[in-house]
């Protein structure tokens, strides 16, 4: 079944009309960076429209993409709380286990 669909009492499916489409939106571009770890390419831009500025962080892997939007009002906890993941991430070891470990015992 498909998520607009819903099943009816009387044996019959009701679908849903599709949504009108949205009108689109101007955005203006405040500022832009780029960056790539290992095989992600993440864009950080920072946009202005008639509700006001935003933060949109876009993930490309190979072709595919997925995108976050944090308001502006929003940004000084999104930092507090990405500053306290690096810092955990810091402090605490990874738990890494060797996948060769006869090879180690060899050595």
């Amino acid at each position: 079944m498909i998520s607009n669909e819903r099943p009816s009492p009387y044996g019959r499916t009701y679908r849903r009309p599709p949504a009108p489409p949205r009108p689109h939106v101007q955005e203006d571009t405040v500022k832009t960076e780029k960056l790539q770890i290992e095989r992600k390419n993440f864009v950080f831009a920072l946009k202005e429209n008639p509700r006001g500025r935003f933060l949109r962080i876009t993930e490309d892997v190979n072709g595919r993409h997925d995108t976050i939007i944090v308001p502006a009002t929003g940004l000084e906890e999104f930092k507090r709380v990405l500053d306290e993941m690096v810092k955990a991430s810091a402090e605490t070891p990874p738990k890494v286990t060797d996948p060769y470990p006869e090879v180690d015992a060899l050595r």
